[in-house]
């Protein structure tokens, strides 16, 4: 495949994927998945895993960031270019539409309904996207244990109802992660001085 078909498939690919999903990145990440791992094997499925936590955790929208790694992996900085457009563009197109047609477009009760019913749906696939990133962890005791401690600290603030940014819990789990590595190296490393003294 040249560099044209390269790049008209990842406009293309995302166009149909930002135009076809309804609730946001989160929703578009199963969409993402089905296209760039499974049909067009553009990344490998440790890849996407990676590209979502990235993703989540650099600034901007999660779907748009997803784009915008697969575009560059296939073909560089155009690519990645080309892939957020295709992201966007179907949606900044609809929702400009709606917007010039409708003021209140939500008060029209059919459309109302509708929204309501897609509104389970993504819920739906949010939760899919979820169990498959927990089935895809590593079934090993360090990522276990960060699992585990972030389930935990998200049900306990939900619990009480505490104000609390998924950003800490993201970099507790960083560092919890980091310190993990590092440990057991730097005691291996002690082991050895005393050893040599």
């Amino acid at each position: 495949m040249n560099n044209r078909q390269i790049l008209l498939d990842l406009t293309l690919t995302f166009m149909k994927i930002g135009g076809f999903t309804f609730g946001g990145g989160y929703a578009m990440i199963p969409l993402i998945d089905n296209e760039c791992v499974k049909k067009k094997k553009w990344i490998t499925r440790d890849e996407f895993m990676n590209m979502t936590i990235i993703a989540e955790s650099t600034p901007g929208p999660i779907a748009i960031n997803c784009a915008a790694f697969v575009g560059y992996q296939q073909a560089g900085l155009v690519g990645s270019v080309l892939a957020t457009i295709g992201m966007v563009l179907p949606s900044f197109t609809i929702i400009y539409l709606l917007s010039s047609f409708f003021d209140n477009i939500l008060e029209i009760t059919v459309i109302a309904n509708a929204f309501h019913g897609i509104r389970i749906a993504v819920g739906v696939l949010i939760v899919n996207v979820a169990a498959k990133m927990v089935l895809g962890i590593q079934k090993k005791v360090h990522p276990m244990i960060v699992f585990s401690c972030s389930f935990l600290i998200l049900l306990l603030v939900n619990f009480l109802n505490v104000r609390f940014s998924s950003i800490y819990l993201i970099a507790l789990s960083g560092l919890v992660g980091y310190l993990v590595h590092v440990i057991p190296k730097f005691l291996g490393k002690s082991r050895d001085v005393g050893k040599t003294i």
